[in-house]
This record gives C-alpha cells, structure tokens and sequence, in this order.
C-alpha cells in the first residue's frame, strides 16, 4: 500500500457536492482520495491532483477527467490558471508526509530507520536535512526546535547540535539520534517525533507553503465551494483553524460598528472530525488527524 487515505469517506462527502464540478485534490500520493473523487464525478466533471513528489506520479490515473500537477500546492491558483480552471467547485488538502514517504528509508523521514539526512518532500530542492543540522546557526536550531517541534530543551539541544559537529559532521538519522541518547527510555518516541517534525518542516517550509495554498484556496473556489483539510498535528490545525474562521493567521480581524466581522468560510462542522476506533486500529497515522471543512462565503 503506498498510502492508506485517511477520513477518506468523510472528507469526500463533504467535499464532492457537484457531480459535474471542478475538484482539486492537493495532496494526490497514492492517488486514494484522487480516485474517491472520481467515483463521484460525472461525465462532465474534472479533478486537478497536485504532487511534488516524482514517486507520486507512477500512481496516475488513466481518467480523461483527471490532471496530475507534478507541482507544490503552494503553485495552486496559477497551475490552475494555466490549465484553464480559474474557480473551482471544492479542494482537499490532506497534509504531511505519506505511509509511502515514511516507508522509503532513504528518505528520512522515520525515526525507526537509519538514513542519510535528507527530508525533502521535492527531492529536487536543494535544502535538506543534512545542511539545516549542519549549517544553521545555534539560534536558527533553537527556534526551529521550539517552534517547530514545541520542544522545551530547544536550545540545550541546539547547544549540543553544534558543540558536535565541530569536530564532524552529523550525515545521518542514526548520527543525530545518537547525542540524545540520554533521553529517559518512556520519552525517545515523542522526543524523536517532535525532534524530526520540527526539522522536515523547516526543509520543506510546510507552515508558509499551507498558509499560501489556503489564501490561494480561497481565491481560486467559488461561492459556496468547499475546502477540506486533514491535519496531523497542532501546528498545521491552528493555522487551518484560524483561517477558516476569519481569513486570518494572526491578529484581529476589523469589525463593523456592531462587532461583527466580515467570515470567509462558514464551518460545515463546529468541532474537527477525527478518525474512529476502527480507523485508527487499521491505519495508525490516523490517531493524530483532524478534518475541518469551510464553505466559502
């Protein structure tokens, strides 16, 4: 299985109102949610997939309706442009790293395996794990760490990070893990969990990239179109969350002289959807996901 789609009902219910409608699925992967959609379509209707990964492309679809963008969802509003799509009926975003990604031990992305430090969702690009761990500044570590993976020790461990690789250089996962050895045996998980979450979304620019894709989004869908997020941890559902309510990712929105403010999206639902006992036993990447959908306004 390249990648086990999560809420993958729900969130297509909840996108797919128009049989004859334009749907873009950000986040194609093993192509699971592309094809659900497709199953909803008529004749008439068309799915744009997005999929910067060159793994992802030998998933594609052989559906005359169907259009695989090999390009970073951040390219939403102008891709679409360029393929003739200016609006939209509904777009879903299932975010992070696939079962797929995680599985290819050369990527290193998992704790589990020893990698070369690399992370990159693009392996075109040029930044990678490997150069932040070996070339950012203490500090730049320090608030990665912190804001990144909500790391309390942040700075002891960029302290670390740098007093090592004075003398050589960090080049894998299992190099990295192993100036933490100290952490007590009932923390590794979650300390590596965080540790690595906060360095992939530093070399893949996950929080700018979501909040570009969601002000694209929002853009590019028509009145009454839905958009559809699956997140996978606090970060990435704060920012989801707040745009969703009011267009914004920080500050106050203006209000009018009786306090209200002007919404964007109208929530579908009040509380996240989250994956039930069943899913979660079968897919374990669901435990952490939430689904919020918004109606655009």
């Amino acid at each position: 299985m390249y990648h086990n789609p999560v809420l993958l009902k729900q969130s297509v219910d909840d996108l797919v109102t128009n049989p004859d409608g334009i749907y873009v699925d950000c986040t194609f992967g093993g192509g699971g949610h592309s094809r659900e959609i497709l199953s909803r379509l008529s004749d008439k209707g068309r799915l744009f997939s997005f999929d910067q990964d060159l793994d992802a492309l030998k998933n594609t679809i052989d559906d005359p309706r169907f259009t695989l963008v090999n390009q970073n969802f951040r390219f939403l509003e102008n891709s679409l442009l360029m393929y003739g799509a200016p609006q939209v009926d509904g777009i879903l975003a299932d975010l992070g790293v696939s079962s797929h990604q995680f599985d290819e031990a050369d990527r290193g992305f998992s704790t589990r395996s020893n990698a070369p430090l690399d992370m990159r969702m693009n392996v075109m690009q040029n930044l990678d794990a490997k150069r932040v761990i070996n070339e950012y500044e203490e500090e730049e570590l320090a608030d990665l760490f912190y804001h990144y993976g909500e790391l309390r020790e942040a700075r002891k461990l960029a302290r670390e990070i740098v007093h090592h690789r004075k003398t050589k250089s960090i080049e894998t996962t299992e190099d990295l893990k192993k100036l933490f050895s100290y952490i007590p045996p009932h923390k590794v998980n979650k300390f590596y969990a965080q540790l690595f979450q906060a360095i992939r979304i530093e070399v893949n620019q996950e929080l700018e990239v979501l909040k570009e894709m969601l002000v694209q989004a929002y853009n590019v869908l028509k009145p009454e179109g839905r958009l559809v997020v699956i997140s996978y941890h606090s970060l990435e559902d704060r920012l989801v969350k707040r745009f969703l309510k009011n267009g914004m990712f920080e500050g106050e929105p203006e209000r009018d002289i009786y306090g209200n403010y002007k919404k964007a999206f109208e929530l579908l639902k009040s509380k996240a959807i989250i994956p039930d006992d069943r899913e979660i036993e079968e897919n374990s990447r669901a435990r952490s996901a939430k689904m919020r959908t918004g109606i655009k306004i």
